[in-house]
């Protein structure tokens, strides 16, 4: 990887910090939000499909737009587009203003995806692509283990939720700014786009166009059931934890929830990086059905844990759930062309984020610990036993001609 490809990745890759701790900034203060407006956890549950769908859904407009204009420029959108909305969830006056402050938010949070992993990804190649993924993907795990750790330094000072919003306004200003400094900018060769660094220049390899639709659209299968799993236990993971009855001298309840949210979501750091580290372009599709037969009974132990070993039983879930994120988004790009991979990025992550919302309705109304990570766990494993039908497509050996007998090649 070049110096100069190195720095888009880092610089991406703060992006998608960021829009992980936007998206999970409603689960860490929604008992604060319940308490304030005297809500219970089914309209909470409907407050967090709120951000989540619009989320998933514009993320396909998204890629789309990612295509045709650049994926800088709608970056540049989603950077300040999401600290704005997130200084009106400050202001909201009442719960229909937080409803649509949530649902904005979610619109500018739906353009990361597409557009940040389908420019790596057209910045990268094969061999190369899964640890730039990897790194990217540690980044995305290390924001979402910030948004926690953030509410719980912002309560312990006296922070209302209302000012913990207004503190996540600020850091999409500043990496805007940096975007505009640093990221290489973009030129246009037909439907391609071709990226120029000043002091690097790099030419494209526009060779990756062979489409394999049918391993394409089983994935997105894959991509919805891991959404709806994903988007169902973050948003209430610090409730979740929360009864595990752990006190700590000196640290509010408020703050040792998401403390002990931040603490297991950091672990996911641990799959993202062993997953980008140790993939090759013939292993995608086996270790990502190892890490959901291996994430499945974790989420079932997790309807049934009690006390301290929720803590335990959430720890072993994160890594392994969290190994699958680099691991398709190299899949994606591995089934696509090119000149096509925003824009089935951005259909990738409305399947994932947007069938991914009912998560959190799903989750509201189910009021039975057990049946709810029952389910959840089951959805882990049908996902997995997808993914070994698309190793099963595109294992090399099936793409090679079978070797002649003796008789066959004298003839």
């Amino acid at each position: 990887m070049s110096p100069a490809t190195f720095r888009l990745v880092l610089l991406v890759s703060c992006a998608h910090a960021l829009v992980h701790i936007l998206e999970l900034s409603f689960g860490n203060v929604e008992q604060l939000i319940c308490d304030d407006f005297g809500i219970g956890k089914q309209v909470a549950g409907n407050l967090g499909a709120c951000l989540r769908l619009p989320y998933g859904l514009f993320s396909l407009a998204a890629g789309w737009l990612a295509d045709r204009y650049g994926a800088k420029r709608l970056l540049l959108v989603y950077l300040f587009g999401g600290s704005f909305a997130a200084v009106t969830a400050f202001w909201s006056p009442s719960l229909s203003v937080l409803f649509v402050s949530m649902f904005t938010l979610g619109i500018f949070a739906s353009i990361y995806h597409p557009a940040g992993v389908g420019l790596i990804t057209h910045y990268t190649t094969p061999e190369n692509r899964p640890k730039a993924l990897g790194y990217h993907g540690i980044f995305g795990s290390m924001g979402i283990a910030a948004g926690p750790f953030i509410a719980g330094l912002a309560f312990a000072c006296g922070a209302s939720w209302r000012e913990y919003f207004l503190m996540l306004s600020l850091p999409g200003v500043i990496l805007g700014v940096c975007f505009v400094v640093w990221l290489p900018h973009e030129t246009y060769h037909g439907k391609h786009i071709a990226l120029k660094d000043r002091q690097n220049p790099t030419p494209l390899d526009l060779s990756e166009d062979e489409a394999h639709w049918y391993s394409y659209f089983l994935l997105l299968v894959v991509v919805a059931l891991a959404g709806i799993v994903y988007a169902a236990i973050l948003t209430f993971l610090p409730r979740y934890l929360d009864q595990s009855g752990l006190v700590v001298s000196g640290t509010s309840p408020e703050s040792l929830r998401v403390y002990l949210t931040s603490i297991v979501l950091a672990l996911g750091i641990i799959g993202q990086f062993s997953a980008g580290w140790l993939a090759k372009p013939k292993t995608l599709e086996k270790m990502m059905a190892m890490a959901f037969y291996g994430a499945a009974p974790c989420v079932l132990w997790m309807g049934f844990a009690q006390g301290a070993t929720r803590i335990l039983a959430a720890a072993l879930f994160a890594p392994l759930f969290f190994m699958h994120q680099p691991l398709l988004n190299t899949l994606v790009a591995k089934y696509v062309p090119r000149r096509r991979r925003s824009l089935c990025y951005g259909f990738a992550f409305t399947c994932g984020f947007g069938i991914g919302a009912y998560g959190p309705r799903l989750a509201g109304r189910i009021q039975s610990e057990p049946l709810l990570f029952s389910i959840l766990a089951a959805m882990m494993a049908t996902a997995a036993t997808i993914v070994v039908v698309l190793w099963w497509w595109n294992r090399p050996d099936r793409f090679e001609p079978d070797p002649l007998s003796e008789e066959e090649a004298l003839l």
